[in-house]
């Protein structure tokens, strides 16, 4: 899938990709769909599919295919407790023409972070991945990804270097049933912070350790 605003083919929903994709708007008139058939096409199709899985319910369409995809990435969470700072904001022009003075939605309020270390967990299932297709050239593409997370993403909300991956560790695995399971890999990382600091104000102010498990060395991408 695509923004809105970096949608550069028309197509503003999934209904409307599937519709453009012959193989797959073919598969879905079908009156008994192959689900399997559909789910390997799309997969084939969209790295996206491929990775986080998708559900293809439509209404007014015989298609429901639900995928089930290889890549999970849990949600960030604050290393220590962070304070939300709220500012009042005002326009300097008027949403629209004809008025004396400044509309009455010219207030708003922002509110910001000053800093905050965010730790995210995320897996790859290699039987799901082969399932969908998914590849390490895929793999590849997707921690890509996570270490220019925050490049060509600015915005008022996101200033230009407000944001930034500091550390990425990246496992592999030497079969496809590994002896370690992902919560043990995940609880490998120790960050505490430093002694004396109270309040953190910098990424130097946490000690951050790495635990080892035999046979298992991870990729370490220093942001």
């Amino acid at each position: 899938m695509q923004s809105d605003d970096r949608c550069d083919d028309g197509l503003k929903s999934l209904h409307d990709r599937v519709k453009a994709n012959e193989k797959l708007s073919k598969l879905s008139q079908q009156k008994n769909t192959d689900r399997e058939a559909f789910a390997k096409a799309a997969c084939e199709e969209w790295i996206d599919v491929r990775s986080f899985g998708q559900v293809f319910a439509f209404k007014d369409d015989s298609v429901s295919v639900g995928v089930r995809g290889p890549v999970t990435i849990q949600q960030a969470v604050s290393v220590s407790p962070i304070d939300i700072i709220s500012m009042q904001i005002t326009k300097s022009v008027n949403s629209q023409s004809g008025k004396d003075g400044k509309a009455s939605d010219t207030m708003g309020t922002k509110h910001r972070v000053d800093f905050a270390l965010y730790i995210v967990h995320g897996s790859i299932n290699c039987q799901l991945a082969e399932k969908t297709g998914f590849t390490d050239a895929d793999a590849d593409k997707i921690k890509l990804a996570l270490e220019t997370l925050f490049e060509n993403d600015c915005s008022s909300a996101r200033p230009e270097g407000s944001m930034e991956v500091r550390r990425l560790y990246w496992y592999r695995h030497d079969c496809k049933t590994p002896k370690y399971s992902s919560a043990k890999v995940h609880r490998l990382l120790k960050v505490a912070l430093r002694e004396g600091i109270d309040k953190p104000h910098s990424f130097e102010d946490y000690d951050i350790t790495l635990d080892k498990l035999e046979g298992l060395e991870p990729r370490i991408f220093e942001g």
